[in-house]
């Protein structure tokens, strides 16, 4: 077993508290997302070891290719996990775009495809698609944009909402960019199963996430294929369980309980099964927050999207880790407040412990060979 970790750029801006809103409501932070704080996050995300940063996409947040775009130039492994829409661009001009990334940053470009499940926010941006329909087209899309990657050939291709005529590459992105791809609801099922490399889920339940990986075996099966799995989650992890549960106190205890209410009914309009399944987590109540052991659902009482967060001792939060990995879990998309210092925090804290059993290695750091000392042994004259 050999996991994979990946940090969060909060393009939206960060905070020592929770970030209110995302997800088709407005968010912002305390720390804007300036270029040079964002900077600060890939170094410590590449120092300590993650091998990705998820970058989201969406009206409250900056967009994800420029920003990740400027950060590879002053970033020297980091890989990044940008989030695109299907129904927002061309298939041919996100295949080409890919091959552009990959070329100037070393080939260093993961992509996250978000169908979308705010319709208001889906209308803003021009896109009136209903859920059946974005799914579909997300299908369609996917597999105009693989097939440009391979094909060497103009390729034309006719579908119920898309429509290509002898579109050709140039250039080919190598490596091609592995594809996450998350959804809960029945219509997402078989899109992953057919063109998604890693299927992404949030923070549940072991037994619940378990059940959904299972759901998306089955389809693949269908398929031929054999799919990775990962989990996009928070994390609040420290010295000691208590001191890590303090610090989660105080992130509740700074909430607003009117953001609560009026993130909560944003939400509620969502047509995202994902999203829903979040929200029942906590039902919109401070009450027993703690749904499993060492996960808390505090974070999604004010924030759209993942909505959890694995919260306890370093030893308590590789001991949760790793029974999501029992389950087949192998990425592990993580974030925290404020993010850069819970990147410390986690990998300093977290990872050597994954490291020592085996489970972990820093994608670029190699165990060092023990150190010699100069002259021992010379005969003296």
């Amino acid at each position: 077993m050999s996991l994979s970790f990946h940090w969060f750029l909060p393009t939206s801006g960060d905070s020592r508290g929770l970030v209110v809103g995302g997800h088709g409501t407005p968010m912002s932070g305390d720390r804007p997302a300036s270029l040079h704080y964002l900077n600060q996050i890939a170094a410590a995300s590449e120092t300590n070891g993650f091998e990705a940063v998820l970058t989201p996409t969406g009206s409250w947040c900056e967009d994800a290719w420029l920003t990740t775009a400027m950060l590879a130039g002053t970033t020297e492994s980091l890989k990044f996990l940008v989030a695109l829409r299907p129904g927002l661009m061309s298939p041919t001009l996100a295949a080409q775009m890919a091959g552009t990334f990959q070329r100037h940053s070393r080939g260093r470009l993961l992509l996250n495809v978000v169908t979308g499940g705010e319709p208001a926010e889906q209308a803003a941006f021009g896109d009136f698609a209903d859920k059946e329909a974005r799914y579909a087209r997300t299908g369609e899309f996917l597999h105009v944009v693989k097939s440009l990657w391979q094909s060497h050939e103009p390729f034309s291709f006719a579908g119920e909402h898309l429509r290509v005529e002898n579109a050709l590459l140039s250039n080919h992105p190598d490596p091609i960019p592995p594809i996450f791809f998350g959804g809960s609801s029945a219509p997402a099922g078989p899109v992953a199963a057919q063109y998604a490399d890693t299927y992404l889920t949030w923070g549940e339940p072991v037994l619940a996430v378990s059940r959904k990986l299972e759901w998306i075996r089955g389809l693949a099966v269908d398929y031929g294929r054999k799919l990775d799995y990962g989990l996009r989650i928070h994390v609040i992890t420290r010295d000691t369980s208590e001191e890590a549960w303090a610090v989660a106190d105080k992130l509740l205890a700074g909430i607003d309980p009117a953001d609560i209410e009026r993130v909560q009914a944003a939400l509620g309009r969502s047509e995202s099964e994902g999203q829903r399944r979040m929200s029942e987590l906590h039902g919109g109540s401070v009450d027993r927050l703690e749904i499993a052991p060492n996960l808390w659902a505090g974070v999604g009482l004010v924030r759209g999207g993942a909505g959890t967060a694995l919260v306890g001792s370093h030893e308590e939060v590789a001991e949760r880790l790793l029974e999501y990995a029992k389950v087949g879990i192998k990425h592990f998309v993580l974030s925290g407040y404020p993010h850069l210092e819970e990147a410390y925090w986690f990998g300093e804290g977290v990872l050597p412990i994954l490291e020592r059993k085996g489970l972990w290695q820093h994608p670029t750091r190699r165990p060092s060979a023990p150190a010699s000392i100069p002259f021992a042994g010379a005969s003296s004259s």
